[in-house]
């Protein structure tokens, strides 16, 4: 019998690693690693020597990655996975780069080593993204788009000014607004954006409740939460849906709170704050203090090799 369960449980442990380990990590088998089968054979080979060359002169070792899909996993926690995993760049340099891609979901990143964040810092490898990949990869045109972002981080990598390259020539206005759009639509997997937002408005929205629903001491509520609903929805809706949000805070808190103001059981609340210093509303007993009140719950509720290098995840992801 103790066999038995011993065997269930071992089952049960590699059952459970199978589903929490997400996509699996191929082998590496060159500088071009195309298993979604998206680029063609010419440009297969025209990457590879291009590749190639730019390593002898540079020993930066940039590598491309497609994949058909990740079974749910983020694209972040995958390429830091595989980038670890096959060491790209000099162990000494970690001078690495690794350009996946996922065609079935329409995704993107650019994994960037330790040793080159500072000559491809972020911010560029997410214009090299979304302002030369993402096009191409919408008209369904995988060499061009794949080609000409290589194309981008070899020349960045070599020295150029980004200001040099088409599509990186941006001032410094029409950067900011680039930041800001990036945010538009957050990269994070639906399960994740779902239990985020149920997190982030479980929080916020009961607090706006308890705040609407106090006397006196909603007002300085409403104040306090404004920044919590300028910037928390951002990582679940992105910046269109916040925006949204805010403003709708900032108008429904107070016509609510001014209608209710009205009511009959609100001015009882009321009352009884003034003569009893506590009232009970909707199974929540509130206390009046010193400047304001306070709420607390009146119920209970039950080949080709790496060469040892690493990255700490640095990059940028995108999507088209």
């Amino acid at each position: 019998m103790n066999k038995i369960w011993l065997s269930l449980l071992l089952f049960a442990l590699f059952a459970a690693d199978q589903v929490t380990n997400g996509a699996d990590i191929p082998y590496l088998t060159g500088r071009v690693n195309d298993n979604a089968q998206i680029l063609s054979e010419a440009t297969r080979n025209s990457l590879i020597e291009k590749l190639k060359e730019h390593e002898i002169r540079t020993t930066n070792q940039v590598v491309i990655l497609t994949v058909p899909s990740l079974e749910d996993e983020s694209i972040e926690d995958y390429a830091y996975k595989v980038f670890n995993e096959w060491k790209l760049g000099k162990k000494d340099k970690n001078n690495g780069i690794l350009i996946v891609v996922v065609p079935n979901e329409r995704r993107m990143r650019i994994e960037v080593g330790y040793g080159l964040e500072g000559t491809l810092p972020d911010i560029l490898a997410g214009r090299i993204i979304q302002n030369i990949m993402a096009p191409c990869f919408r008209e369904g045109d995988f060499d061009t788009g794949i080609t000409d972002g290589v194309n981008a981080v070899i020349t960045i990598l070599e020295g150029a000014e980004p200001t040099t390259v088409e599509g990186l020539a941006e001032t410094s206005g029409s950067s900011e607004s680039s930041n800001f759009a990036d945010l538009e639509s957050p990269d994070i997997p639906l399960g994740m954006r779902i239990l985020l937002g149920a997190f982030i408005f479980g929080i916020i929205g009961l607090f706006t409740i308890l705040g609407i629903l106090t006397p006196g001491f909603g007002w300085f509520m409403y104040l306090f939460l404004i920044p919590f609903w300028a910037m928390f929805p951002i990582v679940v809706v992105g910046t269109k849906g916040a925006l949204i949000c805010f403003f709708t805070y900032l108008i429904v808190y107070p016509v609510a709170k001014l209608y209710l103001k009205h009511t009959p059981w609100y001015e009882k609340a009321q009352g009884d704050l003034r003569a009893k210093g506590r009232a009970t509303i909707g199974g929540f007993t509130l206390t009046s203090g010193g400047s304001g009140g306070s709420a607390s719950s009146g119920s209970s509720g039950g080949g080709f090799s790496g060469g040892g290098g690493s990255s700490g995840g640095g990059g940028a992801s995108g999507s088209w």
